[in-house]
């Protein structure tokens, strides 16, 4: 078997399945005769194939007149066992027109027996049937990354929503940047204004990473928004996404971290749960700080019968709060091993007033200069006064 866009070794190893000893004596001496000198396992049944196809295998002959299987049907048997190794069909002089059927079901070509009689055609026969399954394999992955990329985005696009707000007085910026370990992780966040005028926000981390996670992140954000949209806040809407996660996730060992935040309708105070997340960053009054260093209580997913505690936050006129998930701090700083933390994000954001999410995360992906290690979501919400 070769690898797509491996270039052909000059050693090949072929499978030959012929029952026929004269016949599989030719076919080595036609080779040795062409310089091809390939090594060949000579198999006399197609059971005795099944046991020589093994990886270093380029190339499968297979006579289709073998005493344990029948023209086509050896054909399909050779097809389902070598599904990424090039099959080449020999058949007898009457056999002509199954050779013909032998490349409409997925042999990569056929030789008549009695018409090879130079070794170079057989060579080149086999080298191109080799080239042939490659060329296959590497359009089916084409296929596969294409169909994959397509599941990808609409994986994205449930964890990417679009914010529910109408309120122009308020300014929301969001980003996520996948990691390097996987176009996909837990990272989820939303925006919901409810018809009272009361903003909510979500920002949350699923453990782990790969399409599993990214389904859970995506069904725990869906099941958030539609339990704002009824009306749920706090320690209620906590304990039912909880019990989402549990019923959802696929081992006891997933959990996952989040920030809620209720922003009451004058914009001028917040309600918020820091759920084993990353608090979020405040600015206010010029300056900026950690919400809280007293998170509101564990993960989802670990601990029966939490009650978790509300935060009270004063916002006032003009304020930002950025919710992050650890993406962000645990990136590097100079691509090194130290970590930016929550006090190199201070850092950045010192003197910038309004902060601008695009140009943090700018600098963030500067300094850590590698593709980052983890997932990254942000959100944030700025209150601007008119004028």
């Amino acid at each position: 078997m070769l690898p797509s866009g491996s270039s052909l070794p000059e050693a090949l190893t072929l499978l030959l399945i012929e029952d026929d000893e004269a016949d599989a004596f030719l076919v080595e001496e036609l080779l040795v005769d062409s310089g091809m000198s390939p090594k060949i396992k000579w198999a006399r049944s197609l059971a005795e194939g099944r046991s020589g196809l093994t990886g270093d295998v380029h190339c499968v002959l297979v006579d289709l007149s073998l005493p344990d299987a029948g023209e086509l049907d050896a054909l399909r048997q050779v097809l389902a066992m070598a599904q990424d190794t090039a099959v080449l069909v020999l058949t007898g002089l009457d056999d002509a027109y199954v050779g013909v059927r032998a490349v409409a079901a997925g042999a990569q070509d056929y030789l008549v027996k009695q018409n090879v009689l130079d070794g170079r055609l057989l060579a080149r026969a086999i080298r191109y049937a080799i080239e042939r399954k490659r060329a296959d394999v590497a359009q089916r992955e084409l296929v596969e990354a294409r169909v994959l990329r397509q599941e990808n985005a609409r994986l994205e696009r449930c964890l990417l929503p679009v914010p529910l707000l109408r309120n122009t007085e308020l300014l929301h910026q969001a980003t996520y940047l996948p990691g390097r370990r996987g176009p996909l992780a837990g990272d989820f966040y939303d925006t919901v204004q409810t018809p009272d005028g009361s903003v909510h926000a979500v920002i949350g981390d699923v453990c782990g990473h790969g399409p599993d996670e990214a389904a859970l992140g995506a069904a725990l954000r869906i099941a958030w928004r539609t339990l704002v949209i009824a009306g749920h806040t706090g320690n209620d809407l906590l304990r039912t996404l909880d019990s989402v996660l549990r019923n959802e996730r696929r081992s006891e060992e997933i959990f996952t971290t989040l920030c809620t935040v209720t922003i009451v309708p004058d914009l001028g105070h917040t309600r918020m749960h820091v759920v084993g997340h990353p608090p979020p960053l405040l600015l206010r009054d010029g300056r900026l700080r950690v919400v809280t260093e007293t998170p509101s209580g564990p993960p989802l997913g670990i601990f029966h019968d939490v009650r978790w505690r509300t935060l009270d936050v004063p916002l006032g006129d003009e304020w930002s709060l950025l919710l992050y998930t650890d993406g962000l701090i645990e990136a590097s700083v100079d691509g090194g091993g130290h970590l930016l933390g929550t006090e190199g994000v201070m850092r950045l954001l010192h003197g910038r007033d309004p902060i601008d999410l695009d140009h943090l995360i700018a600098q963030v992906r500067e300094l850590h200069q590698d593709p980052l290690a983890d997932d990254l979501a942000a959100v944030l919400l700025s209150r601007r006064r008119p004028g």
